[in-house]
């Protein structure tokens, strides 16, 4: 391994940035999955004559819906953590000790 590529496997910030798009890419490659194997449940569905493809597209849409917000919101570097952060950092310089 090169000095550079040793550089930046040690830098938190370039070791933060790759955690964090593994997580975005994770999400992409779920959300991929998720139109792919319910669209062929529609096509399932649709040639039983029944309308049953909706449970399961519901159930794991809550699924997909919870892993976004892990990703986009509440993970380390959303601007939501990042401005929790900082109100937590700001009340401890005050003394604040609230919870």
């Amino acid at each position: 391994m090169n000095q550079l590529a040793t550089d930046s496997f040690h830098d938190p910030l370039e070791r933060l940035a790759r955690r964090r798009a593994h997580a975005k890419l994770g999400w992409y490659t779920h959300a991929c999955v998720y139109v792919l194997v319910n669209l062929a449940l529609v096509a399932l569905a649709t040639a039983s004559g029944r309308n049953w493809a909706i449970f399961p597209a519901l159930g794991w849409g809550l699924g997909l819906a919870v892993h976004g917000v892990v990703v986009f919101m509440l993970a380390g570097g959303s601007t939501l953590h990042e401005r929790m952060v900082q109100a937590e950092r700001e009340r401890i310089a005050r003394g604040g000790r609230g919870g």
